[in-house]
């Protein structure tokens, strides 16, 4: 109920939740007092030791906290010689893990009037921090936002895997940036991932216990 020590814990849990705060990420959660009370507390924990303030995340405004142990995990990667193996993570749209919509604005796609969204079914693909893959409720209509193939790949194969593992509903994708998949590159990294052809479009069917007890048995 002490409105200094709930900000002061917000605060904190903002580190936490986020690594880097920004002021879209503030926003983000509706904090009362907004970004201008959190950017209060965090400077009071730069003065006290407990974090840092920079320009961490390029685009994101300047007013960004970090504790001590993220900036130098950051910054050992910023350095590696050899460029680190893709990190792939499939996530609901409404996840706050996903930061687009949230801290980050949807990225724009020339020529397509279809727009992603933080909507209840929707899955992202994000591949080393960017948003590669969007698909609405069911997988219908997709969103692809890079040409890289490596890239495409690796999120049409995490985001079969997840399905599987989370045993989610029967995905159909139809369209990809509103052409239909077959031919496109997406759907060429969703047939090698898993996904068969259908009438409508390219599928990856649920999983089911007797799927799995019969896969077990071929092996």
């Amino acid at each position: 109920p002490e409105p200094t020590l709930r900000a002061t814990a917000a605060a904190s849990l903002l580190l936490d939740r986020y690594g880097v705060v920004t002021r879209g990420s503030v926003q983000s959660e509706g904090l009362p007092g907004g970004f201008a009370q959190a950017y209060r507390v965090l400077a009071g924990f730069e003065q006290a030791g407990h974090c840092r303030r920079g320009y961490v995340i390029e685009k994101l405004g300047a007013a960004q906290f970090a504790a001590s142990p993220t900036v130098d995990r950051l910054r050992e990667f910023a350095g590696l010689g050899d460029p680190p193996p893709l990190r792939t993570f499939t996530l609901a749209a409404t996840d706050p893990a996903n930061p687009y919509g949230a801290a980050l604005g949807w990225p724009a796609l020339e020529g397509i009037t279809h727009r992603p969204g933080r909507k209840a079914g929707g899955l992202v693909v994000i591949v080393d921090g960017s948003l590669v893959l969007y698909l609405e409720r069911g997988g219908k209509s997709a969103l692809a936002f890079t040409d890289d193939e490596a890239v495409v790949a690796a999120a049409a194969h995490d985001l079969a895997a997840t399905a599987r593992a989370r045993r989610l509903a029967t995905l159909t994708i139809e369209q990809v940036n509103g052409a239909f998949v077959y031919g496109t590159p997406v759907g060429r990294a969703l047939r090698d991932a898993g996904f068969v052809e259908s009438p409508r479009g390219l599928t990856l069917r649920r999983t089911t216990a007797g799927d799995t007890l019969r896969e077990s048995a071929r092996a």
